[in-house]
């Protein structure tokens, strides 16, 4: 039994899918809506990979570098935001998010 592409699809879309889900449910998480945000970019590199595989390009295997680099770059702009904003007041609710707005 080899794996096809399909298999790489369709668990990429059940990534995507559980990670919408997070988004959905969970609006009061801050933490939890950046894991959401995570697993559907990984779900995409997911798709990158098979997709460039299947293809024989490696285009997309390169583009998934680039694609690591941004979502490392966001988490941890992300959590540094978070850290300021626990200093500041003493919770990280979406709630205390929206009192900062200008």
């Amino acid at each position: 039994m080899s794996i096809e592409l399909s298999h790489y699809l369709i668990l990429a879309a059940i990534l995507f899918s559980i990670s919408i889900a997070g988004i959905v449910i969970n609006r009061k998480n801050i933490i939890i809506l950046l894991m959401s945000i995570e697993v559907m970019l990984l779900s995409v590199n997911l798709n990158f990979i098979a997709f460039s595989h299947y293809l024989n390009d490696l285009a997309g295997q390169v583009f998934v570098f680039f694609i690591l680099t941004v979502a490392a770059a966001e988490a941890a702009i992300g959590l540094a935001i978070l850290v300021v904003l626990f200093r500041n007041k003493g919770s990280i609710s979406v709630e205390d998010i929206t009192e900062l707005r200008g």
